[in-house]
């Protein structure tokens, strides 16, 4: 209660020192200096920002240099304000006494808080972090600068809740949130800047590119809350409750998020599965994008992008098609007619497959008769390619169109259905029984059997 009427007495004493100042002549002078002197750098800013541009002034510097160029330069209008009015406040210091001023001095310092908290606060990507910081440091700014930081933190920390061997107030969660979102983002911003050094490294391959960065953001992570929680002065072994309430959870609710994680680190470190390669794994077919700490994305050729659970590719059968090398075999096939010579459609299939762009020579594509069959001579055509990941089907239909033209050239005929194919079906149909007409025609189970057939 004390804390709380110590606020109540500087939210009065401020009051009063504004009464004073409403009474005297000069409230409405330095107010009317505020609102000319506002104007007059709002349009300043307006006039220099569309004269000049942020890329004009740092070409070629780097995107943290530019970045703080461009930051100041949207807020120009505010510094051109802090200059006058710091000079206006100056003269007018020199020139009456300085209680004269005391209004001027006090946006002097807001604009100022104003400008320092947009350009660093402005370095931060995340829109949601950006706005918290933002906040909370201008509102730490204005009570400071109102002398009201002091009573304030110690009425929020006057009251509390005791859980365990932590008193849990106010103060401690506000203290807590922001040194933890300021410690998160300096972690991740870090572990972002060492995942791209990483990927530079061409002497790591680069299922351990991510395993790396995936270790270094855990660890700083860790650190980031480690830190944060010390910070704030809490007690570690005041934890014991948390700690054992998380452990519940993670054996009850948490299951499948923890065994894809581990089965995400396992993937890792083996080296099964890697960013590039190209993978079925139950109907899913396509290549393997991110690999992340709960999932991995196989990216399809149809524009889809299925997220696939870590685990699945420890359980499940997995085909990695350029596990250790990049040749795929492709087959397919076709059939002659038999009175084309099949030496000739072996060469004429091999010819076919080596025109197409994507199918490599060595090794070389091979043509094989399968079979005679009733009508004509089936053939398999085997060719390797190794680029999988621009499509299995599409080099497959180039292929087949190119076997279309290269048998026709060389005078192989493909079977088309005809009177003979028709004859051979009919013949085939006179050889069944008929069907009996009707359940008249059955004989009995137990009719004997005629000796006339």
């Amino acid at each position: 209660m004390d804390n709380i009427e110590q606020v109540n007495s500087a939210f009065q004493e401020a009051l009063n020192t504004l009464g004073s100042e409403v009474t005297s002549i000069w409230l409405p002078i330095q107010l009317a200096i505020i609102l000319v002197i506002g104007l007059v750098a709002t349009l300043a800013g307006k006039l220099i920002r569309s004269r000049i541009k942020a890329s004009d002034l740092s070409p070629g510097w780097p995107g943290f240099l530019r970045l703080l160029v461009r930051l100041v330069l949207e807020n120009i209008g505010t510094i051109i304000f802090i200059l006058l009015l710091t000079v206006t406040q100056t003269v007018m210091t020199q020139a009456t006494w300085p209680s004269h001023s005391y209004l001027l001095r006090v946006a002097i310092s807001l604009a100022t808080a104003w400008v320092a908290i947009a350009v660093v606060a402005g370095l931060i990507r995340n829109p949601l972090a950006h706005r918290l910081v933002a906040l909370f440091a201008w509102t730490i700014a204005a009570l400071s600068i109102l002398g009201l930081l002091r009573p304030t933190m110690a009425a929020l920390d006057s009251f509390g809740l005791a859980i365990g061997g932590l008193r849990v107030t106010p103060l401690l969660v506000i203290k807590t949130s922001v040194l933890m979102v300021l410690t998160l983002w300096l972690a991740n911003a870090t572990s972002d800047f060492a995942e791209r050094r990483l990927q530079r490294a061409v002497d790591l391959t680069p299922s351990i590119q991510v395993l790396t960065g995936k270790i270094i953001r855990l660890l700083l992570i860790t650190f980031a809350i480690l830190i944060a929680l010390s910070t704030a002065g809490i007690d570690f072994t005041a934890l014991a409750f948390f700690s054992g309430a998380v452990g519940l959870g993670l054996g009850f609710g948490l299951q499948k998020v923890v065994s894809n994680l581990v089965s995400g680190i396992i993937l890792l470190a083996d080296k099964s599965i890697k960013p590039g390669d190209i993978i079925s794994v139950g109907e899913h077919f396509g290549r393997v994008g991110i690999m992340g700490a709960r999932y991995t994305s196989v990216d399809t050729r149809d524009g889809r992008e299925y997220l696939i659970p870590n685990e699945d590719f420890i359980t499940q059968r997995v085909a990695n098609w350029t596990y250790s090398s990049d040749f795929v075999r492709l087959s397919t096939t076709f059939n002659t007619t038999y009175d084309s010579n099949p030496r000739k459609a072996q060469e004429a299939a091999v010819a076919a497959a080596l025109s197409i762009d994507r199918v490599v020579a060595k090794p070389a594509p091979a043509c094989m008769l399968t079979a005679f069959g009733p009508t004509s001579i089936g053939f398999e055509l085997l060719f390797w390619i190794k680029d999988p990941s621009l499509g299995i089907a599409n080099v497959k239909s180039d292929v087949l169109m190119a076997l279309w033209d290269t048998l026709e050239k060389e005078g192989v005929k493909i079977p088309r259905p005809g009177p003979s194919r028709v004859i051979y079906e009919m013949a085939a149909r006179e050889d069944e029984p008929d069907p009996p007409k009707d359940d008249t025609d059955l004989p009995s189970p137990g009719a004997p059997k005629s000796p006339f057939g």
